[in-house]
């Protein structure tokens, strides 16, 4: 089993941050471990406080892992300020993991900021220390000092700017663009874009997809060794999960999605609908591993 590694807040109500990471990296097959780099008071209305502890006590946390536990794959969230962004900078010089997935946790959906304004230059570096970056639209606008992305075509160009700029991977996502159809496009440097579109779900319980989907990435990158097959079972799963959000009922505001549903539905404890289909998948096998495609986390397994 890979042994994954979540750097994040918390989330006391359980949908988003390290708490979503290990649900997701449970889900997906993975072995989950947490250093906490913020306590953060909020709920499915938004945010109401932030707590961040020392850096040398997030060090202590980090070295304690690394120290003992072989490390397959990182999953970073949320950072807060500019100590913390480098003093994981620096851990991920000196340790060098494999796998490194970065969501720059830098605007909440609620709106809520939650990087401070004079940590975003530290950020700017830490990009250049991982291996995907998976920003949501705002995100992707802040690192590039432009204006968000009010089209799918526009929000491609950023991500394509963000990718040359700092040699990297980026999943630019267009869930928060209009339409019915929710588009996310892979870009790796000189390779064709791996674009997937499936059809919206009609619910506000989508909390801390973010997270989980940038957790997912790392877990099976680490799994299966091929980022676009990470790119593609991740998307699946989450859309299934989105779907069945409805079904959890926590509380009154944009509720989190259902982490375990297709564990749940493989162990009989809920029927099995598949949720959305997908409509678009243009295919690029540059990076594709011959004998990865089959999804070792579908509906029909629980991929443990």
């Amino acid at each position: 089993m890979k042994r994954i590694l979540s750097i994040a807040g918390t989330d006391p109500t359980g949908g988003a941050g390290i708490q979503a990471d290990l649900k997701s990296i449970s889900a997906l097959g993975g072995y989950g471990m947490a250093v906490v780099t913020a306590l953060v008071a909020q709920n499915t209305h938004g945010v109401r406080g932030i707590h961040t502890p020392p850096t040398a006590f997030l060090r202590q946390q980090l070295d304690s892992v690394s120290d003992d536990v072989r490390i397959d794959a990182v999953k970073i969230g949320m950072l807060g300020d500019a100590a913390t962004v480098a003093e994981v900078i620096n851990w991920l010089r000196q340790r060098r993991p494999p796998n490194v997935v970065l969501d720059p946790v830098m605007v909440a959906t609620s709106g809520d900021r939650l990087l401070a304004a004079d940590a975003e230059h530290a950020m700017l570096e830490l990009l250049d220390q991982v291996d995907m970056i998976t920003p949501n639209l705002a995100e992707l606008a802040l690192l590039m000092d432009e204006p968000v992305a009010e089209t799918w075509s526009d929000a491609l160009g950023q991500g394509r700017r963000l990718m040359s700029r700092h040699d990297t991977r980026v999943l630019v996502k267009g869930g928060h663009l209009p339409g019915r159809g929710c588009p996310d496009a892979l870009l790796v440097p000189g390779a064709a874009p791996v674009e997937i579109t499936m059809e919206r779900i009609d619910t506000v319980n989508t909390h801390g997809t973010g997270c989980s989907m940038s957790s997912g990435l790392a877990t099976l990158k680490a799994r299966t060794g091929d980022w676009q097959v990470a790119f593609e079972q991740t998307k699946s799963w989450l859309q299934e999960a989105i779907g069945h959000a409805d079904d959890l009922d926590v509380g009154a505001g944009h509720g989190p999605i259902h982490h375990f549903y297709r564990l749940y539905a493989a162990a009989g404890m809920t029927d099995a609908p598949s949720a959305g289909t997908a409509t678009d998948t243009t295919r690029d096998t540059s990076e594709t591993s011959a004998g990865t495609a089959t999804d070792p986390a579908g509906p029909h397994t629980t991929a443990l």
